[in-house]
């Protein structure tokens, strides 16, 4: 297995450190703090929690269900910026290399979820080389219902346009809304077995973590 997750995001942000202009950084770093500072949405989704039922389309814009993700066995899925956050690829990278071929043992399916549109995704799986479902959730709606969406203050938004990304341009349905880094693990009840969501963007969760609680979903794997 590669290096952690949590290693790979501090060379990043040692890399972003030394390569942005210093008042972009300090917009970042001080919006990273403050959402640290407010922590897990108290309305997020909890262990236990039917998962709510979804229709996305997938990078080829084909609709994709929840139960159709949950028909065979545990759906991990998890929730991404986009494909302009550094972050979120390395996450994506790292769970294609190092947890889908493991997720057979479990019978357990992998998809992303991001506010991006169907041709973002597209650009998203083939930089990565993606092998698993990238699916579209128009205006962070899903995200929204399940308590884990957020709006970035005017000065982070004016700092990525800086840097010539504009949300309104890559998202569906124009939104700025964007989701909290989060994997979960629902059953095949719909049921939320596993819940991580990450205020800090830099952050996620480590394969060893998926993998210890799908070992818990389904303790004898075939």
């Amino acid at each position: 297995m590669s290096v952690s997750i949590r290693e790979q995001s501090d060379e990043l942000k040692a890399a972003a450190a030394a390569r942005l202009p210093a008042e972009v950084a300090a917009v970042f770093d001080d919006n990273a703090r403050q959402m640290g500072l407010q922590g897990i949405p108290p309305a997020s989704i909890k262990v236990g929690d039917k998962m709510d039922s979804f229709t996305l389309s997938n990078a080829i814009a084909k609709p994709v269900t929840v139960d159709e993700l949950v028909a065979a066995g545990p759906a991990v899925i998890v929730f991404y910026r986009g494909g302009w956050c550094p972050y979120c690829n390395l996450a994506l990278r790292t769970y294609q290399q190092d947890l889908l071929s493991r997720l057979k043992d479990f019978d357990a399916t992998l998809v992303a979820i991001s506010p991006q549109n169907p041709d973002q995704s597209l650009t998203t799986a083939h930089k990565a080389a993606l092998q698993f479902e990238v699916l579209s959730d128009p205006g962070s709606r899903l995200a929204t219902r399940i308590g884990i969406a957020f709006d970035q203050p005017p000065g982070v938004l004016a700092a990525q346009r800086r840097l010539g990304l504009d949300l309104a341009e890559v998202n569906d349905e124009a939104s700025t809304t964007l989701p909290m880094p989060t994997v979960l693990i629902v059953d095949t009840d719909g049921i939320a077995r596993f819940v991580d969501v990450q205020p800090d963007y830099t952050a996620r969760t480590e394969v060893a973590e998926i993998l210890d609680a799908l070992a818990a979903v389904r303790p004898d794997p075939a």
